[in-house]
């Protein structure tokens, strides 16, 4: 970085000294030449930066997959761990929506199954807290 630098710094010395031989009907041309040059040096240092950034997330990502948590940012726990915990809402709701229906006919079976619909979608965008916390606490236990 610090060699393109320093050719920007050539560049800008050469065209001032360009100037000052040719006289100032060359300046736009001269100036357009120079902005030009600084342009491309701008744009180099943004791929740059760019590139080096969308490495760090990649790594960042292959690092999650290693260490067992989700690429995506989504979900918590192994396949395993979300398949059961969707089998066993699933199993629950049958005796939950005979308690709610026979009680507050339809609307409490409406409500029980917003209930099992929101426990559900809160666990896959990783919104319990217990099971990724007993995961950190002992990880051991969790493979």
């Amino acid at each position: 970085m610090m060699a393109r630098d320093t050719d920007l710094k050539k560049d800008l010395d050469a065209t001032l000294q360009t100037r000052k031989e040719l006289g100032p009907e060359y300046e736009q041309e001269l100036l357009d030449s120079f902005l030009e040059r600084v342009e491309q040096h701008i744009e180099r240092k943004l791929d740059a930066t760019a590139d080096r950034q969308v490495r760090r997330h990649l790594a960042e990502r292959q690092m999650d997959v290693a260490r067992g948590r989700p690429a995506d940012g989504l979900g918590t726990g192994t396949f395993g761990e979300r398949f059961g915990f969707a089998t066993l809402s699933l199993v629950l709701a049958v005796p939950l929506s005979a308690i709610g229906a026979v009680n507050a006919g339809l609307p409490g079976l409406l409500v029980t199954w917003a209930g099992i619909v929101g426990v559900n979608v809160a666990q896959a965008a990783g919104g319990l807290p217990w099971p990724r916390r007993a995961r950190e606490d002992r990880p051991e236990e969790w493979g």
